[in-house]
């Protein structure tokens, strides 16, 4: 007997050891989960994290990334490790397949990239048109057909679906649709259809908004959608233990689950990380809680906007100076860069903080870059504006003074010209400070975040914490640089 329990203590305590010890060799690998901007990507992105964090594996979050395709490329550039896509998208979307191909074929096409689309959660997120209960009625719509027949209907799409193949261009020939179409942001769409602003838009056929606001999904009669079985979609960074500590999630979610989980985050107000936990505890995964304090996540992400208006604006002041005193005396190549830096203007944010993507990544190298580069439009045009318009009459004083360039800079130019200079930088500050907001689209943080989940859920109190948290420091920015202007001026 106790020869028994003196092994039976051994084996305990080996097997103790083992687990401690695989514990923290997965703590040791830092699995980067990423997700699009809209609340289902979400909370599957934080059902996937805790799940992984219940495994004993390090986990940093990068959500809200923006679109499919800035998703995609993070994965593939090694950005982040994970995130979860859906079938459709992957075959029509970003592998361009032919028809409605299965996990097996998709995951054939994406060996050449060493990514790999994991057994499916189980429910079919697949594209939807839905219009209000009270317009279906009125009108007589029942599928997506009818609406040819209704072309005074507001038609307003996301702007993922404009564009995407599987979306409204191949959807307009196969139904024969006309008119006008106008994009919007998918997390304001419902509002926007619910208020009687649009009449039809596209949506999730497990999106909880579908029941809170009492919208009709018309019939697709000709099956034009393809299926969106939802996957977790993993780099080769992935180990075989963090996939396998995954394979609890396969099949767990059917359709009417999946609507009721978006549901308790849009109705009830919950937390993804609660919904996610509360979802996971009845398949035996706790993962280590996590405490969510609204006060310490706006220190944190305002000390990051900080971060990367700083940095940004620091380096556009240096360069933009610089650059100005080299050129304002030859009047073609200043015009020549200061038009280059206004080109970069047009250029909207989105766009070029998806643009750098390919070049650097994500996080707060490719944010730093793009709110450096419209920075320094206002910056060099104000300076070398003000340096080359001083009145001459100075200038020959000076040179009859016997004062060298150096001297006549340090003592007429630049003097006469602060004003102007600091003009510039003051709107590029306020300019960087509202321009940082959109760096969340590609995992930068700063006050972005809030503002994106709270687009995501329609939720105003969150797009609040961090819109007048940007505003205020906009307008703190702009006193500071007052106050610096007077006391640079009176010392100059």
């Amino acid at each position: 007997m106790k020869i028994h329990s003196a092994s039976t203590v051994a084996l305990y305590l080996l097997l103790y050891t083992c687990s401690s010890l695989a514990v923290q060799a997965h703590a040791s690998e830092v699995i980067r989960v990423g997700s699009k901007n809209f609340n289902e990507s979400y909370l599957l992105g934080e059902i996937v994290a805790q799940t992984l964090e219940a495994g004993g594996f390090n986990v940093e979050r990068k959500f809200g990334l923006g679109g499919t395709l800035i998703c995609y490329e993070a994965l593939k550039n090694l950005e982040i490790d994970i995130y979860v896509e859906y079938t459709g998208t992957l075959g029509q979307a970003i592998l361009k397949m032919p028809g409605n191909p299965v996990a097996a074929e998709i995951n054939q096409a994406l060996a050449g990239q060493q990514l790999e689309l994991l057994p499916q959660f189980g429910f079919n997120n697949t594209y939807a048109i839905a219009v209000t209960e009270h317009e279906a009625r009125t009108r007589g719509l029942h599928s997506i057909a009818d609406l040819a027949g209704a072309p005074e209907l507001s038609m307003v799409f996301s702007h993922e679906f404009l564009e995407r193949k599987d979306g409204w261009p191949g959807l307009q020939a196969a139904y024969g649709l006309r008119g006008p179409v106008r994009g919007i942001e998918h997390g304001l769409a419902y509002q926007a259809l619910h208020a009687g602003s649009i009449g039809v838009t596209d949506a999730y056929s497990t999106d909880g908004e579908l029941v809170r606001y009492n919208l009709r999904v018309l019939q697709d009669t000709l099956n034009y959608f393809p299926s969106y079985y939802a996957a977790p979609l993993v780099n080769r960074r992935v180990t075989a233990a963090a996939r396998r500590q995954l394979a609890v999630l396969t099949g767990s979610i059917d359709d009417a689950r999946m609507q009721a989980l978006n549901a308790e985050v849009v109705f009830a107000g919950r937390s993804f990380a609660e919904v996610a936990a509360d979802f996971l505890a009845p398949l035996g995964v706790v993962a280590p809680v996590r405490v969510s304090n609204m006060w310490v996540e706006l220190r944190r992400n305002t000390l990051r906007h900080l971060q990367l208006t700083g940095m940004a604006l620091g380096l556009a002041i240096f360069v933009g100076l610089l650059v100005s005193l080299l050129i304002y005396r030859h009047e073609r190549l200043a015009s020549a860069v200061i038009y280059f830096c206004g080109l970069l203007q047009t250029i909207p944010s989105i766009a070029l903080l998806a643009l750098m993507i390919p070049l650097f990544g994500i996080g707060m190298l490719p944010a730093v870059i793009a709110l450096f580069l419209y920075s320094l439009l206002p910056i060099l045009r104000n300076a070398v504006t003000a340096l080359s318009t001083v009145d001459p009459s100075l200038t020959r004083v000076a040179l009859a003074l016997g004062l060298s360039e150096r001297d006549q800079l340090r003592h007429v130019l630049v003097p006469l010209s602060l004003p102007a200079i600091f003009a510039g930088i003051r709107t590029a500050a306020v300019i960087s400070i509202g321009t940082a907001t959109l760096a969340a689209f590609i995992g930068a943080g700063g006050l972005g975040d809030p503002i994106v989940v709270g687009l995501s859920l329609d939720n105003v109190e969150m797009i609040l914490q961090g819109a007048i948290p940007a505003a205020l420091l906009a307008i703190f920015t702009e006193l500071g640089f007052g106050l610096l202007e007077r006391w640079v001026t009176a010392r100059t």
